[in-house]
Order: structure tokens, then C-alpha cells, then sequence
């Protein structure tokens, strides 16, 4: 036990560092423990070594990128042998056949230098001796076990003959030439190897690596061995034949593919790729006729037969056959119909639906090219045959439909003869609608008729039609469509109206059918998508909603001169929806520029709704656009008398409206105000807006525009002069209305930045400067604030102050479009581009970036970029009509005339509210009813004199 307890102390006592002798300075501390100091020592080697390895693993990266980059350089400056004549390799396939007969053969043309006198000799192989001493003996014995044996040369009788090996020798030589002269040509003096095609090939090589190599001798050896194992597997032939093509190794993919169809001769994909593999045309008909031969059932190696043919005839002649053998094909059918005559066709199909009477196509096929009355029986006899198919009905009811166009649209056509016989002339865009609406209006009983015999006719047959199948069989109708036959929209909408219902719920058929039109008019079904909303306001006709849907389709996918009257078809339904009024009143107006028709829409729907802001409202600005300003004023003075109640039972929701406390809204009291400021009497517009004030004092455009009033230099004699010497008329009523304003409306921005503006134009920069920064304390995180101030300090020349502002508006609002527009387009020219790229990570899809960009492309003349880039702005916000003058001042610089029409056309289609130039050119006294093609030129032109905005 003492032996035990030493040895385990022993062991105890061993340590990493100093080994088991420790154990003889260190047996005090396994008892007593470490001193301090060691324990402090330990505790410092540690560490070091801790940040030893730290450091070792921080330097490894760059010690291995220096290692690579060494490696890369060494291997730069000592390729290797193979990479070093890579290119002239390549070169050879441009030699020529001369130039290849003269290089010479190869041989010792090292120079070496012996000593004069000297002869270095080198010793002979001991077995190079024997041989040659063995190939010129001579031996006069022979085998006891050859003598046995009857070989001719030899005798029978036991005498022996002399076998000379130098003989031997020289035979197999002999016999070697033979066997290379077989592979030459019948020409003498060629060979199978063709020298220009040999160069050529050298191009063409393919350098494997090792692993496909590997990889490509191991699939060789795979489908050796399956068909070895199993030959009459047929997809073990087509692979290996088809990677010894792959390979480009034609003629040993020919031979694989042959000893394929001699194992399977009844696999006809066997054949195909046999014929595939064939070099010539010739070849491959021979190898297909093979293969019929073999397999005279297949369709596919009839049709391949057919397709080696160059002559039309031929293609029949030899489907001819094929249907000879197999009648019931109707693959083969149907390739024999398309390659035939109209004449021919016909008499095929009759033929066809006879041996092959299950299938539909034929059938169809059939009507289509019968004439009405043939093509009413065909139909009549395929329903018989098929009565479970959807398709025969379906076609039965457009054969009614395309009977009744064609005698309508040849009334239509008489017509209009009449009509150019009588000199009068129509605008063809209008008449091509006319025509267009009397399709769709078309009225055809019988398709109708059909259409609902066939949903009970299928449902009695147990066939099951969703629908789903139903809704797309009605697209195919609308899209159904040649140059010969008209779209089947009759049909289409008997289809809607038959099955859209099917299987819905009655509380689930508005939201159900919706979703159906929408989706319809996503993938660009208009007249299905059409049919559903009729059907919609049909079972729903007291939703407006419905009715204000289907008349947006026709003004913007359909045909614009429906939406009028199914907007006069709403109204009578839902009188109290002025949203329908106010659509139709503005589809006679601004589409069809019938300003009495408008006018007379509106008078019934003043008639409808007597207390309706909204109609006396639209007429007001019917009159005033029209320069019937007594009318509107008249119109006004009755608005101002009634109260705004939300008529719609809140269905109006958005509008605008204020209630009031026995008045009219916001908005009346301020177009009644603009009338007087256009018609020039200040006077009456301080009244008006005063009263205003009273009943709204939230309404923060009043405050804004009385103002604004004060600034006009109409209420007094003199005014206050500014800082460039102009007089500002009456400022302490402007900072009075302000300031008053501010105090009623303080969340309001634009009150504080217009108040601003007035003080920097009376040159009162701190002024202004301070009520920014109030406005940035009172208001935190709007960009439009920082924005002001930004051009504040840079309008003064303060070019430190601004850059800090930048940057304090960047940390608050780093996502705004109209503060990264404004770096862009003020930053030094080197940092524009960084500027850009850092805008486009914050927010790409904002318009005012995306035209910022365009502009730094412009400034740099890249014309197609910068015009896509401007088309993109334009895009993600229409409604912006400063992105409009961007992009007509480009066009202006850069495009052509045709071009800046365009964009005019454009801006007035989409006829643009906002933007910070555009609303301060077309809200100015000097263009009280200007169009929006010479707004935006006035805009186009501000950006060229004010580079940076004016103050507002």
C-alpha cells in the first residue's frame, strides 16, 4: 500500500512544463499550495500565449493572401511547358497543306562537342545482343509436339525444315503494311486522313479535365456492361450511343445504335435515334424505312418518314400509307388534314370522324370547314356521339353567333356606303367605336338558348364542369379571334351568365364575382371581365359601387362610349349617388367635350340631390372653366346657403367635406374667395374669407390665402418695401393672418414656410432662419421644413450652414426622396455619383431621386439613359407635375419634335395637381385657366431661370 500511495504522488507530481523532476522543488506546494508569485507567473504565461495566438490568427489571412499572390506571380513568370505553346497549338489550324508537307522531320539537331581525337563509346545492352543473335540463327530441329501436328509447310513424314527467324522477322512486317494499306482509299497515294480537316478539328478540341475523363470512362464502362448483361434493353443502346455522340464520336455511335436495332428491332425509340444518327438524307430515309419494317404500328417513325420528304405530295403519300395500316391514329389524321387543301381537308375529316368518332378535334375540325347548314348536322352528330362535352355546345353556339355577325356587319357595312354615297363623313375613330358597341350589344336568343340546354343537357350526363372551366371556355370566346372570324362575345357573355353563379353561395356572390372581374381584367378579358359586372349590377342594381366599377373598365381598358350609358343606367337605379352624376357630367365634359350635355347631367343631378355640395360644386367649376362667371358666382351664392350633411349616408367618405355649424364647407367658401380674386375685387374676398375664418378656423388654407391677400398690394394705398425694392404690400395684415393662423392650425407646415418666405423676401434672413428652427422643433421629422431651410442658407450664401443642415436632415429624415434630390443635385460634381448610389440604397423607388439621377445623366449627356430615366419618374408618381417639366425640358435639349409632343399628350392624359413649381405656376393670377400643355412649358422655363425653387 506505501508502494501504491508513492507511485500515485508520483504521478501527481508530474507537470507539462518541468517534466516529473518538478515533483522535487514542487513537493511543498502540492501540500501548501503555490506562492503568490508562481501563481502570478502562471497566470502572465497564460496570457502572453493567449495573445500570441490572437495575433498569430489576425496575421494568418494576410500571410496566406501574400503566399497566394507570391504563388500567382511565380507561376505568371514560370508557366509550365503545356500552357506556354497553347497558342501554338491553336495556330496549326490556319496551316496549310504545303506549309505542313515542309516542315522536316524531326531529328538530332543538338549540338554536341566531343574532344578532338576522342571516341565516346557506350556499352550494348547484353539483351539487345541476344535477340539479334536470336533473329539471324538458323535451327534444323522441331517441337516433337509440332511433328504431331498437320500444318501446311510441314511435312507429314518426320522430316525436319529449316525455320530462318530473320525471315520471320521481316513477314510480320509485311503483313503489318498489308493491314495498313487496307485502311488507305481506292486513289493511290491518299489516305483516310484528311490533313485540312485534321487542322480544322484542332479548333474544335475539347480539353477534359482528369475528373471527366474519369468520369466519362466509368459511364462508358456502365453502359457497357448493361448491354452486355441485357441486350434487349433499348434505352441501354440510346445511351451509349448517345454518349459516343456527345463525345463526337459519330461512327461509334452509329455502330452501337446498329447493333441496338439488331438486339431490338420492335423499339421504335431505338430506330428514331438510328435515323437521328444518320449522316445523309439518304441514310435516314433508309434507316426509317427500316424501322417501319420492323415496326409498322408506330406512329412516330411515320411521322418522322413523313418529315424526311421535301415534297408536300410526298408527306401525304406517305401519311397515306400510314393511316392505311392505322386508321384510328389521329395524330396522323390531323398531320395529313393541315398538309391538304380546304377541298381535300374536308373529305379527309369525314373520313377521319368515322374511324376515329371519340375525338372531339375532328369533329370540330369538321364544322369549322362545312358550310351553316353542314355544320349545324356535324354539330348535331358529334353531340349524339359525345354527349359529355362541353366543347360541341360551345361551338354550336358561336356557329349561331358568327351566322347573326356577318348579317350584321353587313348591314353595318351597307350603311356606312350609304352614308359616304350621301357625302357624309364620320370621324373613323368614332365610327370604329359605334361599330365596336354594336358587337358587344349584339343580341343573339338562340346562343342563349343553347347555352342553357347545355348546362342542363351536361349536368342529366353526370358530366361534372366547374365553374372555373366554364369562366375560362368564355375567355376563349372573347380571345377567339382572326383576321376571318370576329370574337364570339355573345356567346361569352351567355356563358357568364349562365355559370358564373354555379356553386356560390348567395352571400358570397358580389365578393366571389368581383374577385372574378378583377382577375379577368389582369390577364386582359375585358368583355368577360364586362359581362360579370353586368351580371354584378343585375343582382345588385342599388350598389353604386357596381356601376361606378363597371363604367372605370369602359373609360379605362373598354370602350369609353359605353361608360355613358351605363353611368345613365346607374343613376336610375341609385339617384342619390352623385358619384355617378358627377362621372357622367365629367365623361360628356372632358372625354366628349359637350359642355351642354354636361351641363344638363348636372342640372338632374341638382334635381336628384337639391342639397348636394358636390353637384353645385362641379357645376361651379363647369361654369368657371367655361368663363361663365356669373353663372358660377349665382351658383355659389346658393352653395353658400346650405348645409355640406354628407349626402350619401356617409358613402362619400374622402371627399373633402367639412360640417359646419350652419354653413357650407371649407372648400365653397374658398372657391368663393378665388372667384372674387380673379374677378378682382379685394374687398369682397377679405369678407369672404373673414366669415370663413369665423365658422372654420381649423380650415389652415383660408388663413393661407387671406395671407396672401395682404401680400397683393390691393388693400392699400402703399406698402412696406422689400429687400430688393419691392413693394410687399400690407405685411403686418400678412403677419397678423400668420401668425393668427399658426396659433389655430400648429401641425400645419405650410403656414410656417410661406410665413418664412415673407420674411426672407423683406430680406429678414434671421427672421426667417428662426422661425424654420421653430418650425423643425414644433413639427419634428417633416422634410419639407428641413428642405426650406437648407435653401434658405443657400439662397444667403451660407455654405457651411447648409452642409451642416444637410447633414442634421439627413440623421432626421434618411429616407426622404426630396432631401437626397436636393443633395444630389447640389453636391460637387466628383461626389455626384456616390451621392446618387447612396440616395438609390435609401429609397430607389422614390420619383424625386430617380429624377435627380436623370438629371446627373443629362449633365453628363447620356441621352437614352437619361430619357429612361426620366420615363421612370414620370411612372412612379404621374401626379407630380415638376417630374413632367423635367422631363419636356429635356426633350426640349435633346429630343425631337415628335417626342416633346409625346410627352405633352402625356401630362394631359394623366393631368397632374402637385408638385412645388407646378402648383405655384398654375395657381398663379397669370394663368387663371391656363391648359396644362402651357403650364407645363411655364414650368419647364422656371427650372431653367430658378435652378433653385423660390422661396414660397
Amino acid at each position: 500500500e506505501g508502494e501504491d500511495e508513492r507511485e500515485r504522488e508520483r504521478e501527481e507530481a508530474f507537470d507539462s512544463f518541468m517534466g516529473s523532476d518538478s515533483g522535487l522543488f514542487s513537493r511543498k506546494s502540492k501540500l501548501q499550495g503555490l506562492t503568490q508569485e508562481e501563481e502570478e507567473e502562471r497566470e502572465a504565461d497564460a496570457i502572453w500565449e493567449a495573445i500570441d495566438a490572437r495575433m498569430l490568427e489576425r496575421r494568418r489571412d494576410r500571410r496566406e493572401e501574400r503566399l497566394k499572390k507570391e504563388l500567382e506571380v511565380y507561376r505568371k513568370k514560370n508557366p509550365k511547358i503545356t500552357e506556354q505553346f497553347v497558342d501554338l497549338k491553336r495556330a496549326l489550324k490556319d496551316m496549310s497543306e504545303a506549309e505542313w508537307e515542309a516542315i522536316p522531320e524531326i531529328g538530332d539537331r543538338s549540338v554536341k562537342r566531343t574532344p578532338r581525337g576522342k571516341t565516346s563509346y557506350v556499352p550494348v545492352p547484353e539483351t539487345l545482343l541476344a535477340r539479334a543473335a536470336m533473329e539471324k540463327q538458323t535451327t534444323n530441329t522441331i517441337d516433337e509436339r509440332d511433328a504431331m501436328r498437320d500444318v501446311s509447310g510441314i511435312g507429314g513424314d518426320g522430316t525436319s525444315t529449316t525455320t530462318d527467324l530473320t525471315a520471320v522477322g521481316e513477314g510480320r512486317g509485311t503483313v503489318l503494311s498489308m493491314k495498313l494499306d487496307r485502311l488507305s482509299d481506292s486513289v493511290a497515294g491518299q489516305t483516310v486522313v484528311d490533313p485540312k480537316g485534321y487542322l480544322t478539328d484542332l479548333s474544335s478540341v475539347k480539353v477534359n479535365s482528369q475528373a471527366d475523363i474519369q468520369d466519362i470512362k466509368k459511364a462508358r464502362k456502365l453502359l457497357q456492361s448493361v448491354t452486355q448483361t441485357n441486350p434487349k434493353h433499348a434505352p441501354g443502346w440510346i445511351a451509349a450511343a448517345r454518349l459516343e455522340s456527345d463525345l463526337g464520336k459519330g461512327s461509334l455511335a452509329r455502330q452501337l445504335i446498329a447493333r441496338g436495332t439488331r438486339e431490338c428491332p420492335k423499339s421504335e425509340d431505338v430506330w428514331l435515334h438510328a435515323v437521328l444518327l444518320q449522316q445523309t438524307q439518304e441514310e435516314k430515309k433508309v434507316c426509317v424505312a427500316k424501322g417501319i419494317g420492323q415496326c409498322p404500328q408506330s406512329v412516330k417513325l411515320w411521322m418522322e418518314a413523313s418529315r424526311l420528304e421535301e415534297t408536300q405530295q410526298a408527306k401525304r403519300r406517305v401519311l397515306r400509307r400510314a393511316l392505311e395500316r392505322m386508321p384510328n391514329s389521329v395524330r396522323l389524321w390531323r398531320h395529313l388534314v393541315d398538309l391538304s387543301e380546304e377541298e381535300d381537308a374536308r373529305v379527309l375529316l369525314r373520313r377521319a370522324v368515322e374511324c376515329c368518332p371519340q375525338h372531339k378535334e375532328l369533329w370540330l375540325a369538321l364544322a369549322k370547314l362545312e358550310t351553316y347548314e353542314n355544320a349545324r348536322k356535324v354539330l348535331n352528330k358529334a353531340r349524339q356521339t359525345l354527349p359529355t362535352e362541353p366543347l360541341i355546345w360551345i361551338t354550336a353556339a358561336k356557329l349561331e353567333e358568327a351566322n347573326k355577325q356577318q348579317q350584321v356587319v353587313s348591314e353595318w357595312n351597307q350603311k356606312q356606303t350609304n352614308m359616304e354615297m350621301d357625302g357624309g363623313e364620320e370621324d373613323g375613330e368614332e365610327e370604329e367605336e359605334k361599330r365596336k358597341v354594336l358587337l358587344v350589344e349584339m343580341d343573339v336568343p338562340l346562343v342563349h338558348k343553347l347555352v342553357a340546354r347545355a348546362v342542363k343537357s351536361l349536368r342529366q350526363q353526370g358530366a361534372v364542369v366547374t365553374r372555373e372551366q366554364w369562366l375560362q371556355h368564355a375567355e376563349d370566346c372573347e380571345k377567339n379571334s382572326s383576321k376571318e372570324s370576329l370574337p364570339s362575345l355573345a356567346t361569352c357573355g351567355a356563358l357568364v351568365k349562365a355559370c358564373a353563379t354555379l356553386g356560390v353561395e348567395d352571400e358570397d356572390v358580389e365578393a366571389t364575382l368581383l374577385g372574378d372581374a378583377e382577375e379577368c381584367t389582369q390577364r386582359g378579358s375585358i368583355h368577360t371581365a364586362r359581362c360579370i359586372y353586368s351580371l354584378l349590377t343585375d343582382l345588385f342594381p342599388s350598389q353604386w359601387r357596381l356601376w361606378m366599377r363597371a363604367a372605370v373598365l369602359e373609360q379605362q381598358k373598354g370602350i369609353p362610349l359605353l361608360s355613358d350609358a351605363i353611368l345613365r343606367k346607374g343613376v336610375t337605379y341609385c339617384p342619390t349617388a352623385t358619384t355617378l352624376w358627377l362621372m357622367a357630367a365629367k365623361d360628356a365634359w372632358i372625354k366628349r367635350d359637350d359642355v351642354q350635355k354636361a351641363r344638363t347631367i348636372l342640372q338632374e343631378a341638382f334635381a336628384a340631390n337639391p342639397n348636394s355640395e358636390q353637384v353645385v360644386l362641379a357645376a361651379f367649376k363647369l361654369e368657371f372653366e367655361n368663363n361663365e362667371i356669373e353663372r358660377a358666382k349665382l351658383l355659389l351664392r346658393r352653395a353658400l346657403t346650405y348645409n355640406s350633411n354628407g349626402e350619401n349616408g356617409g358613402e362619400m367618405e374622402g371627399q373633402g367635406q367639412q360640417e359646419g355649424a350652419g354653413g357650407a364647407s371649407p372648400r365653397v367658401w374658398m372657391k368663393a374667395a378665388l372667384v372674387e380674386r380673379e374677378l378682382g375685387n379685394p374687398e369682397e374676398e377679405r369678407r369672404l374669407l373673414q366669415e370663413a375664418l369665423k365658422k372654420h378656423p381649423q380650415a389652415w388654407k383660408l388663413w393661407l390665402m387671406l395671407a396672401q391677400l395682404h401680400q397683393s398690394n390691393k388693400l392699400v394705398e402703399g406698402g412696406e418695401m422689400n429687400g430688393n425694392g419691392a413693394d410687399s404690400g400690407d405685411v403686418a395684415g400678412a403677419r397678423l393672418a400668420f401668425d393668427r393662423g399658426m396659433r389655430h392650425c400648429p401641425e400645419v407646415p405650410e403656414l410656417r414656410l410661406c410665413a418664412a418666405g415673407l420674411e426672407e423676401r423683406l430680406g429678414n434672413v434671421s427672421r426667417a432662419r428662426a422661425m424654420l428652427e421653430q418650425a423643425r422643433l414644433k413639427i419634428p421629422g417633416v422634410p419639407e421644413v428641413w428642405l426650406a431651410a437648407i435653401r434658405l442658407e443657400r439662397r444667403s450664401g451660407n455654405i457651411k450652414a447648409c452642409e451642416n443642415l444637410v447633414a442634421k436632415a439627413l440623421q432626421s429624415c434618411p429616407n426622404s426622396g426630396i432631401l437626397w434630390s436636393e443633395v444630389i443635385t447640389t453636391a460637387p460634381r466628383p461626389q455626384r455619383k456616390s451621392k446618387s448610389v447612396d440616395a438609390l440604397k435609401r429609397c430607389n423607388n422614390d420619383p424625386q431621386v430617380v429624377c435627380a439621377v436623370a438629371q446627373l445623366f443629362m449633365t453628363d449627356h447620356k441621352v437614352e439613359k437619361a430619357r429612361a430615366w426620366f420615363n421612370r419618374a414620370v411612372t412612379l408618381d404621374p401626379d407630380c407635375g415638376d417630374l413632367w417639366a423635367h422631363l419636356y425640358r429635356y426633350e426640349c435639349a435633346y429630343g425631337q419634335q415628335q417626342q416633346r409632343d409625346d410627352v405633352i399628350a402625356r401630362c394631359e392624359r394623366n393631368d397632374p395637381k402637385h408638385g412645388e413649381r407646378w402648383s405655384r405656376v398654375s395657381k398663379s393670377l397669370e394663368n387663371p385657366h391656363a391648359s396644362c400643355s402651357v403650364i407645363l412649358q411655364k414650368t419647364a422655363l422656371d427650372i431653367d431661370q430658378h435652378p433653385i425653387p423660390q422661396a414660397p
